[in-house]
């Protein structure tokens, strides 16, 4: 661990933990290898240590925000984890529809098609559609 301290990774392992589940963050931080742990460490410490462990913006809201700047970049297999997370952190179906209308405005119509195709996968994987 030499690129931030242990107090910010351990922060954002908690965080990321708590969104993605235990299990998904844990299969991937055993997957990595010297080539690519120092991105691990770092992405677990700046992105969430730093980007989600203050109280200024609420989980849900950040996970709001998430899909909208995700779907936005049109990054879908990152989309349907932080959908699942999103849900994990109490964004309801609701929420997540009119999160995808907003991103089918700014974005295009056919991105909104690809987040509600993700959007379908992770609802009836979570028994919610």
């Amino acid at each position: 661990m030499g690129t931030f301290d242990e107090d910010l990774f351990l922060k954002g392992l908690e965080q990321r933990k708590a969104t993605l589940g235990g299990a998904y963050v844990e299969k991937n931080l055993a997957a990595a290898d010297d080539f690519t742990m120092p991105f691990q460490e770092a992405m677990t410490a700046w992105c969430w240590g730093f980007g989600w462990g203050d109280d200024a913006i609420d989980a849900k809201t950040r996970s709001m925000m998430n899909l909208s700047m995700i779907g936005a970049l049109g990054k879908m297999q990152e989309w349907e984890l932080h959908c699942r997370g999103a849900i994990n952190n109490g964004v309801t179906k609701e929420e997540i529809r009119a999160i995808i209308h907003v991103v089918a405005i700014y974005c295009g119509v056919p991105q909104g098609l690809e987040c509600f195709r993700a959007a379908r996968n992770v609802l009836e994987a979570e028994g919610l559609l």
